[in-house]
């Protein structure tokens, strides 16, 4: 049976990719055939210096997210397949697509997924943004996943703010019919003393379960999986 899951976040910039190249890793190590895939990117720029070590290139225009996600993933795709839909600078989708004239069909990300699904069996879709990011005027990125019927995982990143995005979030997730298999604390901060009560509180509101909590991370070469307590998702 094939597994995917779908990654939503509370915020942009909260750590989905991270979690996301965790999450693959260990589903790996399973013994799962594993597949990130990045339906729509915003993005594109020269490798640093970090993400150069990671995909072994050098001077290269890419979009971070893709490559890292070709990265971890135990069997090879290309930037296309891993990312059928990319735009060259940083904004919303409905935004790039209209400026672009570069129309977003969810058919086309739909193919896109099913071509993954030849070759993996447990597959890793990250969004763009939050759980209602639109891709048209007419769509969010959740009508696509309502439509795909996939299970999603939460990314919570820590910080002031995060308790009722949160909530609100799940909400949405579960208003939607969809399944939340559970969500993810991820330390976005070096430190913040407000951190277990955070955590604490979510455990309150948030019916869905606690995945694991993953520890600040100055870049994504300091990951160490072993020490990284997620469990993966049913």
């Amino acid at each position: 049976m094939i597994k995917k899951f779908f990654i939503t976040g509370t915020d942009t910039n909260i750590g989905k990719t991270t979690i996301s190249s965790i999450l693959l890793k260990k589903a790996s190590n399973y013994g799962y055939k594993t597949a990130g895939y990045k339906p729509i990117s915003s993005g594109i720029k020269k490798c640093n210096n970090i993400v150069s070590k990671i995909i072994k290139k050098k001077s290269q225009f890419v979009n971070e997210d893709t490559s890292i996600l070709q990265k971890n993933s135990s069997v090879y795709l290309t930037n296309k397949e891993i990312n059928p839909v990319s735009f060259l600078e940083n904004a919303p989708p409905n935004i790039l697509s209209i400026i672009n004239n570069k129309k977003i069909n969810k058919k086309y990300l739909s193919l896109g997924l099913k071509k993954i699904t030849t070759k993996s069996d447990w597959i890793l879709i990250e969004g763009a943004g939050g759980w209602y990011t639109p891709i048209s005027n007419k769509n969010t990125f959740s009508d696509w996943v309502k439509k795909e019927k996939l299970t999603v995982i939460l990314v919570v990143g820590i910080k002031l703010g995060c308790i009722n995005h949160a909530i609100l979030t799940e909400k949405a997730i579960l208003a939607d019919n969809l399944v939340c298999a559970g969500w993810i604390a991820n330390n976005i901060f070096p430190s913040d003393k407000y951190t277990s009560y955070y955590i604490q509180t979510l455990l309150s509101y948030i019916k869905s379960p606690l995945l694991g909590i993953v520890p600040y991370l100055k870049n994504i070469n300091e990951i160490n999986i072993n020490k990284i307590k997620i469990e993966l998702p049913e």
